[in-house]
């Protein structure tokens, strides 16, 4: 593959990042590559387990690399708050969080704060952990907040009043809407940012059709062995790896003049190829439509982001 790689992530040495869901796909190889460009990262993972054997696969393929783990669910309020404390406890600044997590078409559910599982995991999680981060990203000069998306978000706009999913629930609906509300919230943040005059940049990405486990993790854990074969299949045959899926993520995080609210994906039909600016749905860049959902976040979530009110 041509064009801007893994290689021309600039140096990182004494930069932190944060980066949700690193223990394994996308968020395993940006974390990889930000630590062995010399930052400090943090691997956000929701299990232990999965966290450390992540951690000391990554300590084998970068010996010099500093990372530590801290465990996050961002389906839990209350494990978000705590990975923040524990956060602020051991650092004084954050330049890159990527928020990368999430699940992806699962059967109906609820988070443990009682949200739609794809909704509170994809969106919410990620709207309180970047609010409750973000006294240290304002106070760290270049610092960039990058949220994952999808190419699926074109499948759906948000029902502001279903945010839930309550009157209707599709698992592909739901996903999309999920991966909608990461878009809006990027646009959102980054006007709040640009209004209180912060040089903090909120980018979006999407990694295009990448082989990660995201796409039969659910089924797997349903027991839809049918649908997991078929995930599997598609992603030996036509997806790209997650070394490539993980460029975009990388090139929103560190390359040089990426502007606030830019969306970022593969070159070639939204699918693969070198990273660069992607197309998104219109409804995605509404102001009305933004501001609601970020009104319904700060409600929902008790985070308020205090720091950018007027």
């Amino acid at each position: 593959m041509s064009g801007w790689n893994a290689g021309d992530v600039p140096d990182q040495r004494g930069r932190t990042a944060v980066v949700t869901g690193a223990n394994s796909g996308i968020g395993y190889v940006a974390a990889r590559e930000l630590a062995r460009r010399g930052a400090q990262v943090v691997l956000a993972c929701r299990s232990t387990e999965r966290g450390l054997a992540a951690l000391e696969r990554m300590g084998s393929e970068v010996p010099d690399a500093h990372i530590e783990l801290l465990r996050l669910d961002l389906g839990d309020l209350q494990s978000v708050r705590e990975f923040v404390a524990g956060y602020d406890r051991a650092y004084d600044r954050l330049d890159l969080l990527i928020n990368n997590a999430g699940v992806m078409a699962v059967a109906q559910g609820r988070t443990a704060d009682g949200f739609e599982t794809q909704f509170g995991t994809n969106h919410l999680g990620h709207f309180a952990l970047t609010g409750l981060l973000l006294p240290r990203l304002l106070a760290t000069p270049g610092a960039r907040v990058v949220t994952l998306s999808s190419a699926m978000h074109m499948r759906a706009n948000i029902d502001i009043d279903n945010l839930n999913g309550e009157r209707k629930y599709g698992r592909w609906l739901a996903y999309g809407r999920s991966k909608t509300a990461n878009l809006l919230f990027t646009h959102e943040l980054a006007r709040r940012l640009a209004a209180h005059g912060s040089e903090v940049v909120a980018a979006a990405a999407h990694p295009g059709y990448a082989a990660t486990n995201l796409q039969t993790a659910g089924a797997s854990a349903e027991g839809r062995k049918g649908v997991e074969r078929f995930m599997r299949v598609g992603n030996r045959f036509f997806a790209q790896s997650a070394e490539a899926g993980a460029l975009p993520t990388l090139y929103a995080a560190t390359a040089p003049g990426v502007r606030p609210d830019s969306f970022i994906g593969p070159s070639f039909a939204m699918w693969r190829g070198a990273p660069g600016p992607s197309p998104r749905a219109p409804w995605t860049l509404d102001d009305r439509v933004s501001e609601r959902l970020w009104d319904a976040s700060a409600h929902l979530t008790g985070v308020t982001y205090d720091e950018l009110k007027v």
